[in-house]
């Protein structure tokens, strides 16, 4: 299957100038924990529910930070004519539960999440990435 059989098409974006406030109101409004951000017609990052509390909050910026200040930069992506099982595979390599979708003119076209591969890929895609993502990769312990 191709990830554009399998994607959310339906994606909605920040873009970076706007206040972290406004990008947590779109992720609850949608119910959503991660947005693209996009500058110019160009995905130029992703700001997550975690970024905007470890990097904003934790770091003591307000709700006027801007979605610049606190979102991941190097965004992982997939291409929208590659095979499912190819990119849940890297999914689980890369630890990420969600990759925005882009063309082969690299323009955001949807969303690839493990949800959509367990509703809509082959039996196990979905298993074998979300074991990936849920290995042990660093030092981080709460029973210390």
């Amino acid at each position: 299957m191709l990830v554009k059989e399998a994607m959310s098409r339906d994606v909605q974006t920040v873009n970076p100038e706007q206040q972290i406030q406004e990008a947590a109101r779109i992720m609850l409004d949608i119910d959503v924990g991660a947005l693209p951000v996009g500058e110019n017609d160009r995905l130029v990052g992703m700001i997550t529910d975690r970024d905007i509390a470890v990097r904003g909050v934790a770091a003591g910026k307000g709700p006027s930070a801007r979605v610049r200040d606190v979102m991941t930069r190097e965004v992982k992506y997939c291409f929208d004519d590659e095979d499912t099982a190819h990119v849940a595979r890297n999914m689980g390599d890369q630890q990420v539960r969600r990759l925005p979708v882009v063309d082969r003119n690299k323009r955001l076209v949807g969303i690839l999440s493990l949800a959509d591969l367990a509703t809509s890929a082959k039996t196990g895609q979905a298993t074998a990435a979300l074991s990936g993502i849920s290995q042990a990769r660093g030092a981080h312990s709460q029973s210390s």
